[in-house]
């Protein structure tokens, strides 16, 4: 039907997989990405191609975002705000970025090599957290996309516990950066939550191994 477009297909391997596999055949200097349950608006990418010539040095962008739950619009909950104030503080708690939001250089995707695809879900918080450490986000603060939110076949859906793999980025970024207390505060939040899901579930070695990691996190801020 586009004469332009490569179509790739693939076995189910996963979200991560996909994309790599889609960027590792991208022959442009930018990328993009749309995921199956989003859209994005018709000048999102002319919005976007623009605000980098003005911003040369900026190698990566996002945009705002409006969710529809149900043919309806609905309020994006506060926590998602998108803003340029401590865009990485805020981000350690959870992904506020889209991945369908963004555009960037593909030299900066191959940089990080890509979505993590050892993690099912969580792969987008992993890789802005890596690039944010480096690199700066640009913000078209405009909603450029929609999300179909709500659909019980979203891998946000599927798996209990979301701060089981946040945790595994956290713990990563801590032994390559283990003079930033901003991670090792959100680690010591992230393991709370889990201890408290482990005594509620009656898992007791998930309970104790919990409890080792918050030990030995809170002799480092001490």
């Amino acid at each position: 039907m586009y004469e332009e477009v490569t179509l790739l297909r693939q076995k189910n391997m996963g979200v991560s997989s996909a994309r790599n596999n889609g960027a590792m055949m991208a022959e442009f200097e930018w990328i993009a990405f749309l995921d199956s349950d989003d859209t994005w608006s018709e000048d999102k990418l002319q919005k976007q191609v623009a605000f980098h010539k003005q911003h040369k040095s900026i190698e990566i962008s996002y945009t705002d975002e409006k969710w529809i739950r149900n043919d309806e619009e609905v309020k994006v909950p506060k926590k998602y705000t998108k803003s340029d104030a401590n865009l990485y503080e805020r981000s350690l708690d959870m992904c506020i970025i889209a991945p369908s939001s963004i555009v960037m250089k593909k030299k900066l995707y191959d940089k990080f090599s890509g979505f993590d695809e050892d993690l099912e879900v969580c792969e987008d918080y992993d890789l802005w957290l890596r690039i944010m450490k480096k690199h700066s986000f640009g913000l078209i603060n405009e909603k450029l996309m929609t999300k179909y939110a709500g659909e019980e076949n979203q891998l946000s859906f599927k798996h209990w516990g979301m701060d089981r793999f946040r945790v595994r980025t956290l713990e990563s970024l801590h032994v390559e950066y283990p003079e930033d207390k901003k991670i090792v505060d959100m680690l010591i939040q992230k393991y709370e939550i889990l201890k408290l899901g482990a005594i509620k579930h009656k898992r007791e070695e998930e309970v104790f191994h919990y409890e080792e990691r918050l030990n030995e996190l809170n002799v480092i801020i001490r």
